[in-house]
């Protein structure tokens, strides 16, 4: 898979013939409406001819496999698919096998060095006892190069079936589902989640769902509500007694417990009541998580951080997911959800308390459409990537992307003569985030939220990562 980036002049047909594929990939790989529009500065994923394939209608997981010269099984397999029957009109599947002819002169060492494999690969792909016993002619199966194994959790707010679809289709690339969220009242008992449907989707999938409860009443998070729960004891047992029979009874894996604003006193009651979950939690063979605010340094102060201790909950729980976005967020500023620059302040403090292999970092996966000049007060409109892109392509503009913080924004003026300004997350962005993820050494990442549409987000994730299932 690559990353091209729509100059002026181009036409879709130019760039699949620049990289030799056919425009019908391109053009589901993107879910593209209208294939003749293209707006300068969109960045498009382009499948890679015998390594990846966009699944079209009619197809099927055997004739697939049969294209290209490896089994249903070993198709399934790498591309985490537990249902054959389960593929998705534009779904990216990379093929774990290339066939290569051997020539005249040719090492296995070559070969090994032009695919980016060693020839230990080869070999046991090839059944080789002795590497140097290789014949113009011979056809090898040569392996897709290595990718790091991460983890991956994907929170959802919807549990109808347009949240089910999303996770039938999606959910190959998810270790962890994160149903958002149970609430809890100030007597330990929880609020139902209607999350029937997402939960049988995550099942079809082979994903691991994480019961998430969160300290939100009347709408938004309550410092009241933590306090409630977090100083007192009995009210902890009767809730944790309620989400372990809840776990049960839905088949929930994991508990992932997003308090937030919660009271600079309580941080001390929150680690106990983390250290009293995962005693009661771990028996039973369920794991323990917690969502951190992204803090810069250990006495970053404000409500919203104080309570949040980064070095306990790094020895206490199984892994945390760090929210690395809302920089840029709807009562604030014009600014880029996720800046990588301030995304990387996180993270640089984060190592230092927490083990990096316990880390799973924050993405976005949606944008912002601000009125500027801003105005103190005034709210910013939620929009998809796809969406952002399809409205520059209606405002006739460009789109820009920021260096600095390696997110694309654009501007323009409404019918009203109202001046916008619209940040928003691309493949570019997307692949930047993925190379953090390597280069800092984390567990993996977790997407806030699963829902709009990112058409990019999935092929580059899958390009970068294999994903972990339990």
């Amino acid at each position: 898979m690559k990353i091209h980036v729509v100059r002026p002049g181009d036409t879709l047909w130019a760039i699949s013939q620049s990289y030799q594929t056919a425009m019908n990939q391109i053009i589901l790989a993107n879910e593209m409406d209208n294939p003749n529009v293209l707006v300068v500065g969109q960045s498009l994923v382009i499948p890679e001819i015998n390594r990846d394939y966009v699944v079209q209608q009619g197809d099927n997981l055997w004739g697939i496999a049969s294209r290209y010269g490896v089994t249903v099984q070993e198709l399934a397999n790498y591309n985490n698919i537990a249902d054959p029957s389960l593929i998705f009109v534009g779904q990216m599947l990379q093929i774990p096998f290339l066939g290569h002819t051997v020539r005249a002169g040719e090492t296995l060492w070559a070969i090994a060095q032009r695919y980016g494999v060693s020839i230990n690969q080869i070999t046991e792909a090839n059944s080789i006892s002795n590497p140097s016993l290789i014949y113009p002619g011979n056809v090898l199966r040569i392996p897709a190069p290595p990718k790091p194994l991460i983890e991956v959790n994907s929170y959802i707010t919807r549990m109808d079936e347009t949240g089910r679809r999303n996770v039938l289709s999606r959910g190959h690339l998810f270790t962890y589902l994160a149903p958002f969220s149970y609430k809890m009242g100030e007597d330990g008992s929880l609020l139902n989640l209607q999350d029937t449907n997402v939960l049988q989707a995550a099942n079809m999938t082979n994903t691991s769902p994480l019961l998430t409860i969160t300290n939100e009443a009347e709408g938004s998070f309550s410092s009241d509500r933590a306090a409630a729960i977090l100083r007192n004891p009995d009210v902890q047992d009767t809730l944790l007694s309620n989400i372990l029979a809840k776990m049960k009874e839905k088949g929930y894996t994991g508990l992932n417990i997003d308090f937030e604003y919660v009271y600079p006193e309580d941080r001390e009651n929150y680690n106990n009541f983390l250290r009293k979950a995962v005693g009661r939690l771990h028996p039973e063979g369920y794991t323990v998580s917690t969502a951190l605010a992204p803090k810069q340094s250990a006495g970053q102060q404000g409500l919203l951080y104080e309570a949040h201790d980064y070095e306990a909950h790094g020895e206490i729980v199984d892994f945390v997911v760090i929210m690395t976005y809302e920089w840029g967020w709807s009562g604030g500023r014009p600014w880029a959800i996720a800046p990588i620059s301030e995304v990387r302040k996180v993270l640089d403090y984060a190592v230092t308390a927490i083990p990096r292999d316990k880390i799973l970092m924050g993405v976005p996966l949606y944008g912002r459409d601000w009125r500027i000049p801003w105005v103190q007060g005034t709210y910013a409109r939620t929009v998809s990537p796809k969406g952002a892109v399809d409205l520059a392509a209606q405002q006739g503009v460009n789109i820009l992307f920021n260096d600095t913080y390696q997110s694309p924004f654009f501007r323009y003026t409404d019918a009203d003569g109202q001046q916008h300004e619209v940040w928003f997350e691309d493949a570019r962005s997307a692949q930047a985030k993925y190379d953090t993820v390597k280069e800092y050494g984390l567990r993996g990442v977790s997407f806030w939220t699963l829902g709009p549409s990112f058409p990019q987000n999935w092929p580059v994730l899958h390009n970068n990562f294999r994903v972990r299932k339990l």
